[in-house]
């Protein structure tokens, strides 16, 4: 299987971009990409090199207020419970839990072989936990990976992997 050449990549600065990185060795693509993710979009850091850093900030609140929109009607449709946590924990989490929930349905269940039965018990398993904190701390997370994720919470957010902690 050959490596893939287009990898999409989140910019800290919250947008999202698939970039053509066939001109790198296949060796150095997945490293490139996450340095990348690691910075500003082209847009974002050619506004601040610029002084238009108002701009930019702008166009993060917009885009900001547009997933928080998608979450909150995701949550409705999908009866999720309201995340716990500081007020900006809980808005940053909604969209993490939303990202990747949304993500893991698309990976397991669109493109994989899940069926809609063993989904819901996916979803039934993501309504208990209800901290922010643990849906930041998996927003890296491959959504393949969630149904795991999910059965290490143990239905009760533990803040360690630790079983003796």
């Amino acid at each position: 299987m050959a490596v893939k050449t287009v990898w999409p990549v989140d910019h800290v600065c919250g947008h999202a971009a698939e970039v053509d990185l066939s001109a790198r060795p296949a060796d150095q693509r997945a490293g490139y990409a996450r340095w990348l993710a690691g910075r500003d979009c082209a847009d974002c850091w050619q506004a601040a090199r610029t002084g238009d850093a108002e701009a930019a900030a702008e166009r993060i609140a917009v885009l900001r207020a547009a997933q928080a929109g998608a979450a909150r009607a995701w949550e409705g449709e999908f009866r999720m419970p309201s995340l716990e946590g500081s007020e900006r924990a809980v808005a940053w989490g909604a969209r993490c839990r939303h990202q990747l929930v949304t993500a893991a349905y698309a990976v397991l269940v669109t493109e994989g072989t899940t069926s809609e039965a063993k989904w819901a018990e996916v979803e039934d398993a993501v309504r208990p936990v209800t901290r922010a904190g643990w849906w930041i701390d998996q927003r890296d997370a491959d959504p393949a990976d969630l149904p795991e994720l999910l059965a290490a919470a143990g239905g009760a957010d533990r803040p360690t992997e630790n079983p003796h902690f």
